[in-house]
């Protein structure tokens, strides 16, 4: 009798470890993302968009590596980013150069129908111009008979033709004359040649821009225009790894480090429900 009820001991005590080394396992397992490589989170995105993400010397900095950073370290896996023209991001991930897409980049329908999405934060456009110059645009409709620059790939581009359209053009204004260039330091460059006379980005990144000016451009406007979601993005076909970033993102959050980059970057956490 006392040979059963020892070896019955035994067996329960070995099937409760059992049992919480698969617990363990499994839960180490839940936060391992399928990644292209293993143990690495590969982020694609411009890097030359402060203060979403530049370069400091030869390291990554901005708003988008420090969150990449955290969501790896709840993936036990380590982020490298790989810079690539924004126009050329979602095209990237469709073709497997990278794991994802945070790049400062909006949630829009057309981006939506090729890759998945989780919303991470909210910002809103600014207008910068040149501080010596008598303009100071505050709203989209002060644009009228202006030349605009913006970078290939924005929203703005669509709604700024639409407004010199239905408001510009409707009320006897002159059009907005809408540039692109490959990236936001591009249309400053332009600004500051007088080839265009006022500016559209990302509120963050227009501040920055304008720090680094020397001066030489101010930000003219004073509300968020267009606010928009900002979010990241995993090909449609990874379900697993678009699960594992959303889990990782709700324990970012309760570690506190989200509510830290929002806070450092004067970002805004993403409307309720929003896709």
């Amino acid at each position: 009798m006392l040979l059963k009820r020892h070896t019955a001991r035994l067996l329960l005590a070995v099937a409760t470890g059992a049992a919480c080394a698969f617990a363990h396992v499994s839960a180490f397992a839940q936060n391992t993302a399928v990644t292209l490589a293993p143990g690495q989170l590969k982020v694609g995105m411009e890097i030359t968009y402060p203060p979403f993400e530049s370069f400091e010397g030869d390291k990554v900095v901005g708003s988008d590596p420090e969150l990449a950073h955290a969501l790896a370290k709840q993936l036990n896996a380590s982020a490298s980013f790989i810079d690539t023209r924004f126009t050329g991001l979602i095209l990237g991930l469709n073709a497997r150069r990278y794991d994802a897409v945070i790049s400062g980049m909006y949630v829009t329908p057309e981006r939506v129908a090729q890759a998945r999405v989780i919303p991470y934060a909210q910002a809103g456009a600014a207008i910068i111009v040149p501080a010596a110059g008598s303009l100071k645009p505050k709203r989209p409709e002060d644009l009228c008979g202006l030349r605009v620059g913006l970078e290939q790939g924005t929203t703005w581009v669509a709604q700024l033709r639409s407004l010199s359209q239905t408001y510009c053009k409707a009320n006897g204004k002159g059009d907005i004359t809408v540039s692109e260039f490959p990236s936001a330091p591009e249309a400053m460059q332009a600004l500051l040649a007088n080839n265009v006379q006022a500016q559209m980005e990302i509120a963050g990144a227009a501040t920055a821009l304008a720090a680094k000016s020397s001066g030489r451009v101010v930000v003219s406007s004073t509300d968020l225009i267009y606010p928009q979601t900002l979010g990241i993005y995993v090909k449609k076909d990874n379900a697993a790894l678009h699960d594992a970033l959303t889990r990782a993102l709700e324990q970012v959050k309760k570690t506190g480090e989200y509510d830290a980059i929002l806070k450092k970057y004067k970002l805004l956490p993403p409307p309720p429900n929003a896709s």
